[in-house]
């Protein structure tokens, strides 16, 4: 099975206030030559987009072209959470056994990275995007999940794994206070942020086109020829042309197979549900984001806004049983299963101090990745 993007798909809370770039042509036609070819205008297609130009200014910079199926950064970076989140010390437990600490070490510091990549970024671009750096928060609601993680996390500074020593670990007695969520039987905090992914994107595509990229939305590609032909480029098919580049980045995410079928069994959608909750009467306003953990495989996650809502991202124990609806399933146009139901008096039910909130789920909407 091989997924293409949805028309109409639910509309994403991020994507409410659209950029002069959100459904840009360059032209009518795509151009029937181009040096990199790029398909996917998310964070990964505008990342490379902008990074090439950056490192190659001068009188002849590479001709550079970005492909999207529907509307800019209307896929998986415009759908998911908004986290800037890294793992110092949960995954990395994983990784220590299945490849050592010196590689967990190396994954660890790549994630921690980010932070202050996206920081200097978002400083240097003055990108309008929303971005906090602040304090996650993991917080365990299972007792045995809760041991097991600590025992891994505890192990990591005994083996020189670095990244653990910027984790606090609160144990049960603080741990509803430190965190503010009912029934926390412990929790690590550590540097993260958040950010408006929309709007960090779309800054970046309009500097890409500034600098000569041409963007074309709603124009997927829909096939690439097999081989390089005798110029030694490679042919890539879409509705407003053909289109010829010496190298072709795939940043399309869960739709890859779509493009190139040999993929179908190793690149497979996985779809997930988020949310914006919105009080309606006065709160304490959250300052740290989140994750609150029950096992291994399911948890939420959540970031709060300056307005006071909530992005809040899971409700796997709605769905995960029913595995057509997201695994392999990329239909982002419709909701799975009882998502929104899950979510209703999700603040209420799990944080003190939100009891006579109010608050309500304002908009909701699915994504694959």
């Amino acid at each position: 099975m091989t997924a293409t993007p949805a028309k109409h798909a639910l509309p994403s809370w991020w994507r409410t206030q659209p950029h002069q770039l959100d459904n840009y042509l360059s032209s009518e036609s795509v151009p029937t030559e181009s040096d990199i070819l790029i398909i996917g205008s998310g964070i990964t297609g505008a990342s490379v987009a902008y990074h090439i130009l950056k490192k190659h200014k001068g009188p002849k910079p590479p001709r550079v072209t970005i492909l999207e199926a529907r509307q800019a950064c209307s896929g998986a970076t415009g759908r998911n959470g908004g986290h800037l989140k890294p793992d110092p010390y949960c995954f990395i437990s994983e990784l220590v056994a299945d490849y050592g600490p010196e590689a967990a070490e190396e994954v660890a510091e790549f994630e921690r990275s980010h932070v202050d990549t996206i920081s200097n970024l978002v400083k240097s671009e003055r990108i309008d995007c929303d971005l906090v750096v602040t304090r996650a928060i993991d917080v365990q609601l299972n007792s045995r999940e809760c041991k097991r993680i600590k025992a891994g996390f505890d192990h990591l500074p005994g083996i020189g794994v670095k990244s653990a020593k910027r984790v606090n670990f609160t144990d049960q007695e603080k741990a509803e206070e430190r965190s503010r969520v009912k029934g926390a039987l412990g929790c690590f905090s550590y540097e993260a942020g958040h950010v408006w992914p929309y709007k960090l994107v779309l800054h970046i595509l309009g500097r890409c086109v500034e600098q000569g990229a041409s963007l074309y939305t709603h124009t997927p590609a829909n096939s690439i020829s097999p081989e390089k032909d005798t110029s030694d480029r490679w042919t890539v098919f879409t509705p407003r042309g053909t289109i010829k580049a010496k190298h072709v980045v795939f940043a399309c995410n869960a739709y890859t197979s779509a493009v190139l079928p040999i993929y179908s069994d190793k690149i497979v959608p996985v779809r997930g549900v988020c949310c914006r909750i919105v009080p309606t009467h006065p709160v304490k306003h959250l300052t740290e984001t989140y994750t609150l953990r029950w096992s291994w495989s399911e948890f939420d996650y959540l970031i709060p806004r300056e307005d006071g809502s909530v992005i809040v991202g899971g409700a796997w124990s709605k769905y995960f049983q029913d595995t057509d609806t997201w695994y392999n399933n990329a239909k982002d146009n419709e909701m799975i299963g009882s998502a929104k139901e899950y979510f209703e008096g999700y603040m209420q039910r799990n944080f003190h101090g939100w009891e006579n909130s109010g608050a309500y789920v304002d908009q909701i909407w699915t994504g694959s990745k």
